[in-house]
Formats: structure tokens, sequence, C-alpha cells
């Protein structure tokens, strides 16, 4: 039988969470013995040029003994970004609202909601140290 076969009759129970362009894959699977281990895949689509796509998958397999501190370590890092920024996404691609920006071909931004003078653009900029980044 092939190993494509045998990872095919290994897994035992699995979930799929859809988080836009990426899925993510929780399956738990047997080894040899008979034990059962846990791997994390995260597919993402891409699309070609020509209209095409594919995918690019990377897996984590976790086993039994690194259970406990791989929990402890997650929940303290989901933790710590909600606790700092909260739940609320902030990436603007992520927005009810968004709007994908048009570009020329020399590169300048069009404007895709309405156009502003000149008078008050110095307004919308916003100072950035470089040491937050």
């Amino acid at each position: 039988m092939s190993d494509h076969g045998m990872m095919e009759k290994e897994e035992i129970y699995s979930k799929v969470l859809r988080a836009g362009r990426r899925t993510y894959f929780f399956d738990v699977r047997a080894t040899k013995a008979g034990d059962y281990y846990l791997t994390i895949t995260e597919s993402k689509k891409f699309t070609n040029d020509d209209g095409s796509f594919h995918y690019k998958k990377h897996k984590i397999y976790l086993y039994k003994e690194d259970f406990s501190e791989f929990n402890e370590i997650l929940r303290e890092m989901t933790d710590y970004i909600i606790s700092e920024k909260g739940d609320e996404v902030i990436s603007e691609r992520h927005q009810k609202d968004f709007k994908k920006e048009e570009y020329t071909s020399n590169d300048d931004v069009v404007e895709s909601v309405e156009s502003t003078d000149d008078s008050d653009s110095a307004d919308k900029f916003t100072d950035i140290n470089f040491e937050d980044i």
C-alpha cells in the first residue's frame, strides 16, 4: 500500500476552519503503535496572473507529550494579543467597508472614494516613530 493510502487510513478525527484565503485543518492521526497525535495544516490559496490558482501548505505535527506546554504557550500568546490590541481586527483589508486602492502605471494611488484637494492632505499624515515598528 502506498504511503498516501496509509495516511488517509490513519486519520481518526478532523475539523476544518475556513478563514478567508486560509483554511486550517486539524487532524487526529494514529501512529504505527496506535497512539494519537495532532496535525495542524494551514492551506493558503494563491491566484496566478492567468487566473489559475494553487495552494501552499504548512503542517505542524504535535505529539501528546507536548500538548500541555503547547496549550499553555498558545493561551498565553493569544491572551497577550487580545489584552494588548483587543479582538477587533485592525488590518484595513479585513474591514467590512474596505475598498481596494487602484494603481496607475506610474504607481500613483488613484483614490477610490472621492478626491481631496491638496490643502488638507497634510492633515491626513501621522507622525511615525520607527522604534515602535
